[in-house]
């Protein structure tokens, strides 16, 4: 019961919830103890959030899910866990979350409500709605850092926002055509909205975002804003270790035919976790050391 339950949490994702402390890095606060606490408070509720919105889908998913190849698995699907006590699993983690959020700040709250209401949404209309599928995934990930930025009360940089929402695309679309690729003529029946995507349409919705995504962290590591804000003219850096990982992951999507879980893709290409690490490192150093 046990590992069906930690299997229904999906802790494993919870990395996704690391975006939650962008607003503390960037903003230059990680040597500040309480703020620390707040941020690190703020990712934990996200992450009492994020499953609670993963119990919710795997609710309503539970017959579409019994018919694809890796999804029958979920504990929901399977028959391991019953409905009424996915609901007694959730409820308390949602009420704990917004708690959480509460005795951070108002803001953390609103946000969090924001984000919890836009996955209901999701789950129940917007995954069925092309296009505005993936932008609603990429929306959970702006709000992520939002709060993360209300948490410790810094403003949050407008281009960071925009990278955040542009990868979260590219990462978005790259799923869909991974599962094009798995489920092929049987797509459609495991996921509704996949019907009205093709490889090739998603293929140039990746070429637009890709380009987006570096140009758009190419001008905020060369703001001058940013640079004054920040005190230092070395974000630039970072721009090969943020165009390696995205070319990696096309690799691994196109040529691999991986990428059904960017998150797993993280924990287990090696090439992709280094450069990751090497990117924060990076940031880090300038940051803080150099």
């Amino acid at each position: 019961m046990i590992t069906s339950v930690i299997k229904l949490l999906r802790p494993s994702q919870w990395i996704k919830n690391g975006v939650v402390l962008a607003g503390l890095i960037f903003a230059g606060k990680a040597q500040a103890t309480g703020l620390v606490e707040r941020a690190l408070l703020a990712m934990i509720a996200f992450c009492l959030l994020s499953s609670t919105v993963y119990v919710l889908n795997d609710i309503i998913d539970r017959d579409r899910d019994r018919q694809h190849p890796l999804k029958k698995n979920r504990p929901i699907a399977a028959g391991k866990i019953a409905i009424p006590s996915a609901i007694m699993i959730a409820v308390p983690m949602a009420v704990a979350a917004m708690v959480i959020c509460y005795l951070i700040n108002s803001n953390v709250l609103i946000v969090a409500i924001a984000y919890l209401t836009l996955h209901i949404l999701y789950t129940s209309l917007l995954k069925n709605i092309v296009i505005i599928d993936v932008m609603a995934i990429a929306a959970g990930f702006v709000l992520r850092a939002l709060a993360g930025a209300v948490a410790i009360e810094v403003e949050f940089s407008g281009w960071l926002l925009i990278s955040t929402f542009l990868l979260a695309l590219f990462l978005g679309f790259g799923k869909r055509r991974h599962e094009l690729t798995l489920l092929a003529d049987e797509a459609s029946g495991h996921r509704r909205i996949l019907a009205s995507y093709s490889p090739y349409f998603l293929d140039q919705l990746i070429g637009v975002v890709t380009a987006s995504t570096v140009i758009t962290y190419l001008f905020y590591t060369l703001s001058s804003e940013v640079s004054a804000k920040l005190g230092t003219d070395y974000l630039f850096v970072t721009i090969p270790f943020v165009i390696y990982g995205i070319f990696r992951y096309l690799y691994l999507v196109h040529q691999e035919e991986r990428g059904g879980s960017p998150t797993t893709l993280l924990l287990t290409d090696w090439p992709l976790l280094f450069d990751v690490v090497l990117w924060l490192a990076s940031i880090i150093i300038i940051l803080y050391i150099f």
